[in-house]
Order: C-alpha cells, then structure tokens, then sequence
C-alpha cells in the first residue's frame, strides 16, 4: 500500500497532464472511471460463474510415452535463456528468474509450440509431473493468472492431441478441466478503459480447452468473449487497436486457431470466426515491408515474430505447425484475401507507402496519445524506411516490459525516428481514466496522416501543451536517389528540437557526414542547416523479446526561434 502511495506520488510530481486531471477530478470537474463489475464483461450476463465440468473428449487423448530426460534441455524463453537438468525441475517454475516473462512462459509451458516436433515427450512429462506436483490446484496467485492459465491449457491440450497427454492421463485431464473455472470466474475485464487483449485470450483459452474436452459450456463462455472482443480490439479497417504490429499479428493467430478448431469440429460459429480472421488477415500485407516486419510497438513475450510472420506467407511457424488439412485450409483462406485498402488503414493510423525503391510504415495512434490500454509507444512522427528491399530507416522495437530504465527509454519518442521539442514525447503519458474530452483539449484535435502525391504528410498538436509551441508537420518526399524529411514547427519563443534517426546499418563519417554503409547501396545522412549538433550514440534494434542486435542513433539537435522550418536528407550515395 505504502509503496503505491509513493509511486503515485511521483507520477503527480513528474507529470503535470497528471496533475492537471487530478485538480479538475478533486474540483468535480472531470468524470471518473466508468462503473464497471470486474471479470464479468456485460456479453457475459447470466452466464458466469463456470463449474467445473467432467472431462468428455470427443476423441480420446493417448498416453505420452515418455520416459526419463537424459540429457539438459536448453529452452531460449522470453527474456533469458534456460538450461534444466534432469533432477530438482520444481525450482524450474520458481521466481528465480530476473525478468518475471521468463518464469511466467515456464508456467505456460510457452516452449512447447515453439519446439514442434523437436520436443522431446520425456521432458514433457518430467515438467509436467514437476508442475502438476507443485502448482496443480488453482489458486489466486501468478501460475493460475488467467492469461497463463489460458495460454498453458492451449499449450498442453494441442501438444497432447498430436503426441499424448502426460501421464496418468485421468489426472491431466481433471487438471486441465480445472482450467476452465479458473479462466471463467477471474476474467480479466476491467471496464473498456482497462481491458487490454488479456481478456481476448482468456476467450481463447476456454473456446479451445472446451472443445477439446468437449465441455460445451467452457466453449460457449469462450466463444461469446472471443466474439465480443473482436468487435472492441479490431478498428474499422481491421487492424488491432493496441498500437503494435507484432500484437496484430499474434491475436490474427489466436483468432485463427479457433477458427480451425471450429471448422475441425463442424461448428456452427465457424463462418463467424472465418471472418474476423479474414478482416485481421487483411491487413498483415499492408504492416509488412519488403525488408520484413517493422516491429513498431511493443513486442510479445508469448511468441517470437518469426513463429506468427509463418501467417503472411502461409508456410512456417504457427502455420507450419498445423496438421496438412488445416493447414492448406488456412492457406486457402490467405490466398482469397483481399488487402484492405490503403485508404482505410491509413484512417485508423497505420499508413504503408511505396514510392519508386521506396517502402514505408507509419502509425498515428488515431486519437494521438499512445492507445491506453494498449502496447503502443510515443512514435508519432516515426516511421520505418526500406530501399530496395534493405531496411536503412527502423524501428527498433521494445525488448522488455518495465516503466523504469532501457523498457521506458524503448518505448519513449527518443527511441523513434520522430522529433522531439524541449525534450517531452510527442504526446502526454496516456492514462485509462482519462476520458475522450480530455484528452481533445490537451492534447489538440487527432493527428492527420495521409498520402499527398508521392509524399507522405502527418500533421499533430500534441506539443500545443508546450509553452510557445504549436502543431508539427512532418513531410516525406521520394525520389529514386533520396528520402527527404521535411519538419516544421509553428509557434514561437527559443526551443530545441531533437531528431533521430535509428538504422542497424554500420554506420561511417565523412567529414562530418554520417553514411550508412548498406547492401543496395550507400546512403548519406545531409542536414538542411548549419548550426546544428549531430551526435552517435549506440543503440539496439529489437527482433523479439529480450532479442536485439546492435543499431546506431543519429541525433540531430537545434536550437531555434519558432516558426521554424528544417530539413534531413538520405541520398543515395
């Protein structure tokens, strides 16, 4: 308690947005949160509390064959990698781990995917075992969280339908039927204002452990969940409103896996789910560049971006996994989707443009402020840049969860090829209980994003809150041989305006020229002023979660009396 107290107490010290709503909150002139009853989403009224059911399989699980691990098992989970022995495997799942998303895949099981057929069934069963003798019965703490509950029972079940569950297999499945009520009555619904798509995967998991234990009422509470939550987590164009790409692509998956599984057992939701996942489908084309995926957003712990990328070209990953009648029906559904149009992404904020060489990706969080509750990051005015198929400009996604240190610097403007005035992110921090009105009159009328010919233009006012300043407009102009990154910047008084530019390219100087030294070719940094300060500093570019390589900032300070007006150029060298 003591500790909140205090937390909360430097949120109102350092964030004067903050301390703005809670004057007006304490004066009654803001709302407050809307009422909400927590767990239970209003779809769902009638319907809740689940009991447990007696497990029915459809068709019945075999047994593993598992045996003794012989030898160590080297597991490369979310934020380190894991070497087991064969002996002492309870302390595997103990809080031993420095990044809480590694001991939370242990309790999901989250390797078992990602192994394939490589799994070897005699761990399987030793962890299993292990878990089972130390954390099978549900209780309120992390191991039987929802969202881990939900994400070990999808883990287990499809193992187990394609090589046997562990044994004995009467104890799995009353285990694994345990999951249901324990997904069911702890829902992760907060209100709209704070359910994230936590709420979305819980659907999933009871949707698929129902079916596959053939307990209709863990798959209809599922399904009325997954139902609900695609009309609130999907904006109209059919991308995920959370502000991240790698989190579009992984939710596309859940929605379809339980497609699949509906189709596999002739239900009658099936067309229903078939749609949802043709709109997501839709949109992976116009998110990934010809250099690959840029990771704009924060990047899951729950999948690497390789494991769901397999959806975009229909082989691989997630997709290659699937047995081959499910499979050659997703890749027929892939095949008779249509790219949602240009157009209509770029309404709710992601605008993808290929110009002559040139390919790019942009996000404007519709409203601005980065989506809340969401996985988006302050990158308005960022964008990632490929020429000829080589990513030169990008972005470098986000590592790790965390508010403190390298997870709050990734997510900051400073790690966005953006600009930054008088040091603060293009947008307040973005907070649930603020509601619509407040944000308009912070935070100024929602950014404008569009094509303009050949350019790229996005027009906000998210620095208005800053004395003397007014709205950025940022302008991107193609040609065969250069990028062009036009800024301007109304208002008036002295202020600094910052610059970066994040590339993984190695990068050179030429008096006092920075190139980037690529494969396609070479491309020289140029700065349309004189007195302007242009720094290096290292940096990392993220491919998944705790995952990164090197990559090199370039920043680009002035000082400058507003209106103001500046210009970077990459040239083809």
């Amino acid at each position: 308690m003591l500790a909140n107290l205090i937390h909360k107490a430097r949120q109102l010290s350092t964030d004067p947005v903050l301390r703005r709503w809670a004057v007006g909150r304490v004066l009654g002139r803001r709302p407050g949160e809307p009422a909400f009853t927590p767990h239970k989403p209003p779809y769902l009224d009638g319907h809740l509390p689940l009991a447990a059911g007696e497990p029915r399989p459809g068709v019945p699980f075999a047994e593993l064959v598992g045996g003794q691990p012989a030898k160590p098992l080297e597991l490369a989970l979310p934020g380190q990698a894991v070497r087991l022995e064969p002996r002492g495997l309870a302390v595997a799942f103990r809080p031993l781990y420095a990044d809480p998303e590694t001991r939370l895949a242990m309790h999901r099981f989250a390797w078992l995917p990602l192994a394939g057929e490589e799994a070897d069934p005699a761990w399987v069963q030793a962890l299993w075992s292990a878990w089972r003798g130390a954390y099978g019965t549900p209780s309120d703490d992390w191991p039987w969280h929802p969202y881990t509950a939900a994400e070990r029972a999808v883990n287990i079940v499809t193992y187990g339908r394609r090589h046997g569950l562990p044994a004995p297999v009467d104890d799995t499945l009353a285990v694994l039927a345990a999951h249901g009520p324990a997904i069911a009555n702890r829902l992760e619904y907060r209100g709209d204002h704070h359910t994230a798509n936590h709420l979305c995967n819980n659907g999933r998991g009871l949707y698929l452990l129902g079916l596959a234990l053939g307990e209709e009422a863990y798959a209809d509470i599922g399904l009325r969940v997954l139902l609900g939550e695609a009309e609130r987590l999907f904006l109209p164009s059919g991308v995920m409103r959370e502000g991240s790409s790698h989190y579009h692509l992984l939710v596309t998956h859940w929605f379809a896996e339980c497609w699949l599984a509906a189709s596999a057992h002739g239900r009658t939701e099936e067309e229903r789910l078939r749609d949802i996942t043709a709109r997501a489908l839709a949109v992976v084309p116009r998110l990934l560049l010809p250099g690959g995926l840029p990771l704009i957003g924060d990047i899951s712990p729950d999948a690497p971006p390789g494991y769901v990328m397999g959806m975009a070209v229909g082989a691989g990953g997630w997709v290659g996994s699937l047995d081959p009648e499910a499979r050659a029906e997703f890749v027929r559904l892939r095949d008779a989707v249509t790219p949602v149009a240009a157009a209509d992404l770029a309404a709710d904020g992601w605008l993808r443009a290929d110009v002559g060489p040139w390919a790019g990706l942009w996000h404007a969080a519709p409203g601005g402020w980065p989506p809340m509750p969401g996985h988006g990051h302050q990158d308005m005015g960022g964008f990632e840049a490929h020429y000829q198929g080589e990513p030169v400009l990008v972005d470098p996604g986000r590592g790790a969860y965390g508010e403190w240190g390298k997870a709050a610097f990734y997510r900051s403007g400073r790690a966005h090829n953006t600009i930054i005035i008088d040091g603060a992110d293009p947008y307040p921090t973005n907070k649930p209980y603020y509601d619509d009105a407040f944000r308009l009159r912070v935070g100024g009328p929602p950014p404008e994003l569009d094509r303009d010919g050949d350019d790229v233009v996005l027009r906000h006012h998210g620095f208005a809150r800053l004395s003397g300043v007014g709205a950025v407009t940022r302008r991107w102009r193609f040609s065969d041989k250069a990028l062009s990154v036009i800024d301007t910047v109304e208002g008036s008084g002295q202020h600094t305006a910052v610059r970066v530019l994040y590339t993984d390219l190695p990068v050179r100087w030429d008096h006092g020229t920075a190139v980037l030294a690529g494969d396609r070719a070479s491309y020289r940094i140029r700065i349309g002023a004189h007195d302007f300060e242009l720094t290096e500093r290292h940096a990392e570019r993220w491919t998944a979660y705790g995952v990164g390589h090197p990559a090199t900032a370039l920043v680009i300070t002035v000082h400058r009396r507003l209106p103001w007006t500046g210009a970077i150029t990459v040239e083809i060298d």
